[in-house]
């Protein structure tokens, strides 16, 4: 299992939103200071949300994305407003280990084109309501089932998404693992448990599920977990 610290950009800050509600914001500072020290911690990889480009859907904070591929030795992968092959193509051009679909894997013919020439770089996030996909930064909901959703990806040839009930998310309340189960038991893609985690049993919990990841945001900024520790349950 790998662990992801997380990163999500606001007018080029680092930021935390309580349940997606962007009125309600947590700074906490400088991107590339913030990624220095979770590497410095031991981290390997990092997950980034540009929630600038979710709701527009444009990359809004390339500045300081890329000066965190091009200054730490992290394995980034980005979501957040990543909607066209060209821009894709662009973000891996400049180092990105992998990018996120979000809004525009409801597109499944883009998906799919997406993996016949990117391959395992392309993730697709579900990021739910009620077990319902929400896209645009969490401002539009659907009446499609995740678990159904999730199939439809694997059909089309995904091997990764990223899992996150929106309910929980920078709420510090616990990962909904019974929905992750739900995902983990109904495919055989890998998925990445996110939003809510608030302890080192969440860490725990996300590894003896089988989960292939577990993101990592509120809970470290406020030290309800430390990364130190939480990386000793990753694979070597």
């Amino acid at each position: 299992m790998n662990i992801y610290p997380a990163i999500d950009l606001h007018d080029g800050k680092v930021v935390r939103l309580w349940k997606g509600d962007y009125q309600q914001v947590t700074e906490y500072g400088a991107p590339l200071a913030i990624a220095q020290a979770f590497e410095a911690a031991g981290a390997k990889y990092l997950h980034i949300v540009d929630l600038d480009g979710a709701k527009s859907g444009n990359i809004k904070n390339l500045g300081a994305i890329l000066d965190i591929v091009c200054r730490t030795n992290l394995k980034c992968e980005l979501g957040g407003g990543i909607r066209s092959m060209s821009q894709i193509e662009l973000l891996l051009s400049k180092g990105l280990h992998r990018v996120i679909l979000g809004s525009a894997a409801m597109d499944l013919t883009f998906v799919k084109d997406c993996v016949a020439k990117f391959g395992s770089k392309i993730v697709v996030g579900i990021d739910t309501k009620n077990f319902k996909v929400a896209t645009h930064g969490w401002l539009i909901d659907t009446d499609l089932d995740a678990l159904k959703f999730a199939q439809m990806l694997e059909y089309v040839g995904v091997k990764t998404i990223i899992f996150t009930d929106i309910a929980k998310d920078g709420t510090l309340t616990g990962i909904n693992f019974e929905q992750t189960r739900i995902l983990v038991e109904g495919t055989t893609l890998k998925v990445v448990a996110s939003g809510g985690a608030t302890s080192i049993e969440d860490v725990k919990k996300a590894k003896d599920l089988g989960c292939a990841g577990i993101i990592l945001g509120k809970s470290l900024y406020n030290g309800a977990i430390s990364l130190p520790e939480a990386l000793q349950y990753e694979e070597v």
